[in-house]
């Protein structure tokens, strides 16, 4: 750890407008710093400018068969393999959690997501500090 302060970063990346917004004023009422990206692409131009602590995904950003936050997974884990990634969806089964956590994740959840705990499994990683 450095010994300037450098405070944590987060990008959140789901679809829905009203995720983002709880989840980021959430986060930064804890001290994160929080980029939010709506669309996978939006999402690949962040990471590519800025080092992520962290990664909160949802699986599926479009279609019906949508898996975009598993692939977002992938490429984290293969350029940014130090960076921790959270999935979460609202279509989840047993198949789809085993695959995230297979290809990385450090947790999954099933929408809707509890904040509080969310937070608590942010602060495991280091991320997020207090109580």
């Amino acid at each position: 750890m450095s010994a300037s302060f450098e405070p944590q970063r987060i990008l959140i990346v789901d679809d829905e407008p009203t995720i983002l917004l709880t989840l980021s004023y959430a986060l930064r009422s804890k001290g994160v710093e929080v980029v939010t990206a709506s669309r996978l692409e939006t999402a690949e131009e962040a990471l590519e400018h800025y080092p992520f602590d962290l990664v909160i995904a949802d699986i599926r950003m479009s279609g019906i068969l949508g898996v975009e936050g598993l692939e977002l997974l992938s490429y984290i884990k293969r350029y940014w393999p130090q960076t921790k990634v959270i999935i979460m969806t609202a279509y989840g089964s047993d198949d789809i959690r085993k695959d995230a956590y297979e290809r990385g994740a450090q947790y999954y959840y099933d929408k809707p997501v509890d904040i509080a705990e969310l937070t608590n499994h942010i602060r495991e990683l280091g991320i997020v500090a207090g109580r």
